[in-house]
C-alpha cells in the first residue's frame, strides 16, 4: 500500500474516530484532533520507516518502536505528547478500524468460508498467545516497577 493512500484511509478513520471521541465520550474535540494527529504522525513516520530501512521487518515493528522512543520517560515530549493521546479513547478508536476489517472480511467471504472451523483454531491460538504475552509483559514490568 502506497503512503499517500495509508494516509487517505487513516484521515478518514482519524474524523470517524475524533467523531466518536467527541460524541461519546465527551472529549474536546481540539484535543481528540491533536491528539490523533500525533498517532497518525507517528504511523506515517513508521510506515515510511518500513519502506526505505533495508531490515526487512513489519511496520508495525517500525511503528512501535517509534511510539515507544517519542513517549519514553527520556524524550523530552513525552508529557505533551501522552496528555494529548490520552484525550483519544481506545474505543473511539477501534471502532472505525474494526468496522473497516469487517468489510474487509465480508468482501472475501468465499475466502473466509474455505478456511472452515481451521479459522476458529488459528484464531484460538492466536488470541491465547497474545493474552499471556501481554500478560508476562505486564508481570514482569509490574515486578520491575516494584508496583506488585
Amino acid at each position: 500500500m502506497k503512503i499517500r493512500d495509508m494516509f487517505i484511509a487513516f484521515v478518514l478513520m482519524g474524523v470517524m474516530a475524533v467523531a466518536g471521541n467527541t460524541i461519546g465520550y465527551k472529549m474536546p474535540v481540539m484535543d481528540a484532533i491533536i491528539g490523533y494527529a500525533i498517532m497518525l504522525v507517528i504511523t506515517l513516520v513508521g510506515a515510511g520507516f518500513s519502506k526505505i530501512i533495508p531490515i526487512k521487518l513489519p511496520m508495525v515493528f517500525w511503528i512501535s518502536i517509534i511510539a515507544l522512543a517519542v513517549t519514553s520517560p527520556f524524550s523530552p515530549f513525552a508529557t505533551t505528547i501522552t496528555a494529548y493521546t490520552n484525550k483519544v479513547d481506545f474505543m473511539a478508536l477501534c471502532t472505525p478500524i474494526l468496522a473497516y476489517a469487517g468489510l474487509a472480511v465480508g468482501k472475501d467471504l468465499d475466502a473466509f468460508k474455505k478456511m472452515s472451523w481451521r479459522i476458529v483454531i488459528v484464531a484460538l491460538a492466536v488470541y491465547t498467545g497474545t493474552f499471556l504475552f501481554a500478560t508476562m509483559v505486564a508481570e514482569v514490568m509490574l515486578r520491575f516497577e516494584g508496583v506488585i
